[in-house]
Parts: structure tokens; C-alpha cells; sequence
């Protein structure tokens, strides 16, 4: 029985197609893992952008949340952390598919060792910008401020800041070492202060696994061009990538 984390679908970018498309991939990859899976960690930014309406949810999707459905009603634990481009989800995953949610990192013990999860958004030095936009965005008056738009506006304009911004960070993708790498960064910091065994983030859109000061740090990539993913169980790690149809093993470059 084994542990899948994976994360940054971004489904609803960049058109109707692609993003189509890969709902599709990540389904059959849904399919797949359930063979074995006990509890599946979707690490954040699963859409482009997400807001949960009171009474209505966003167009589209319909194959992702018929697949979760169908998980959770297995017995399959399901976990969604917020990221940076679907901080707006409330309590729709956790009713319709008992999804657990989390708003932020958290350490979780498997098989007798420590892993620390999140998104990786607002973590690290530096990027005080964002960090100070984040708690704009996460507070309830700009949800409720937003939530008074039309939805036909509000979700448009979201879209185009979210599609501003996901272009915005690709020369965040090139590896410059360590040194440069600010979850690396702040992975060495936690080590000092509160020690695991294993950091597991997304975000950084870049596959990696990290020695750190005793720790092993794993960023997740994202699945517009890698499709990379985690698998856990009582023996070992294994970084993975899904082709379309099964997984094959994966090593970073950056190792």
C-alpha cells in the first residue's frame, strides 16, 4: 500500500484544449495509482485559478471530480493543500469528496519517519512582494470583495493575472544551484530548528531531490511538461514520471 504526492496541474491553462487534455492524462494517472494507493496528497495549484462561489462552483472539470468522487467512496484518503493560484478553496472538496484540506505546510509521519508538505509558495528569503500580496488574498475581506463580482468578470480578470503570473515565473525553471534554490534554502533553516526526514513541496515548477543537512528534499515539478510525481510505501521513495499511460522512473538532473 503506497503514498502518492503530486502537484501543479494548473488545469484551465493555457486553453480549453490543453488543459483538457491533461485532465485526461491526470485521470487515467488517478486510475493507475488507486491499484495501491491509501492516501493521495495533491500539493496545490491543481487549477490555474479557483474560486469557490457560495452556491455554484467553476465550469469544467467534470472528469477530475468524477474520478475523485469515485476514489474517496473506495476509501482512498484524499488531501488538497492550497496553492498560490487555488488559495480560494473552502469546504466544496472536503463535502463532496472528503477531501482534507490545508491551508498550510504540515508535518506528517509515515512509516516511522518525518515529512514536512506544502505548497512552497511564500516559504524561504526573500519574495517579500508576494508575501505581502499573500495575506491580502487570504483574507475574508478580499474573498468577500471578490465574491461580489460577476462571475463572468471576476473569473476572467482572476485568469489573466493567473496566466500573467505563470508566465511571469518561467525563468524561475533553470536550476542555479543550491545556493539559489530558496526552498533548498529554506529546508536547511527548518533542519536547524525542527528536524524531518523528508521535505515534499510543489511550486517551484522544477523537479528536484535535495540532499539538505541530513534531509532529502523533493519538489514535485508540475505536470504541463514533466508530469513528475512521489510514490511512498514501507520500503522506499520512488520519483516518478507518468507517460500517459504508466509510470516510469525519473532522475532529476539536479541531484
Amino acid at each position: 500500500m503506497a503514498l502518492y504526492f503530486a502537484s501543479d496541474f494548473h488545469l484551465g491553462a493555457p486553453n480549453y484544449e490543453d488543459s483538457k487534455a491533461r485532465e485526461q492524462s491526470l485521470v487515467r494517472w488517478l486510475e493507475y495509482i488507486s491499484k495501491d494507493a491509501t492516501e493521495i496528497y495533491l500539493l496545490g495549484d491543481v487549477f490555474d485559478f479557483w474560486f469557490e462561489y457560495k452556491r455554484v462552483i467553476p465550469k469544467g472539470f467534470s472528469r477530475l471530480f468524477g474520478k475523485l468522487a469515485e476514489l474517496s467512496d473506495k476509501g482512498i484518503k484524499l488531501h488538497f493543500f492550497l496553492g498560490n493560484h487555488d488559495m480560494w478553496v473552502k469546504s466544496y472538496f472536503h463535502e463532496e469528496f472528503n477531501m482534507e484540506t490545508h491551508t498550510d505546510p504540515l508535518t506528517k509521519t509515515f512509516f516511522g519517519q518525518r515529512y514536512y508538505l506544502g505548497h512552497g509558495d511564500g516559504l524561504g528569503p526573500g519574495d517579500k512582494g508576494y508575501k505581502f500580496i499573500k495575506r491580502i488574498l487570504r483574507s475574508p475581506l478580499c474573498q468577500w470583495a471578490f465574491a461580489r463580482l460577476h462571475p463572468n468578470f471576476g473569473i476572467r480578470i482572476a485568469q489573466y493575472f493567473s496566466n500573467k503570473s505563470r508566465k511571469g515565473s518561467v525563468k524561475d525553471k533553470r536550476y542555479n544551484g543550491k545556493d539559489k534554490e530558496w526552498l533548498y534554502l529554506y529546508v536547511k533553516e527548518m533542519q536547524a530548528v525542527n528536524p524531518h526526514d523528508f521535505y515534499v513541496f510543489g511550486h517551484r515548477h522544477l523537479p528536484l531531490n535535495l540532499e539538505a543537512d541530513g534531509a532529502r528534499y523533493f519538489n514535485l515539478g508540475e505536470w504541463l511538461s514533466h508530469q513528475t510525481f512521489l510514490r511512498v510505501d514501507e520500503g522506499e521513495i520512488q520519483f516518478l514520471r507518468w507517460n500517459g499511460e504508466h509510470s516510469e522512473a525519473f532522475t532529476s538532473p539536479h541531484d
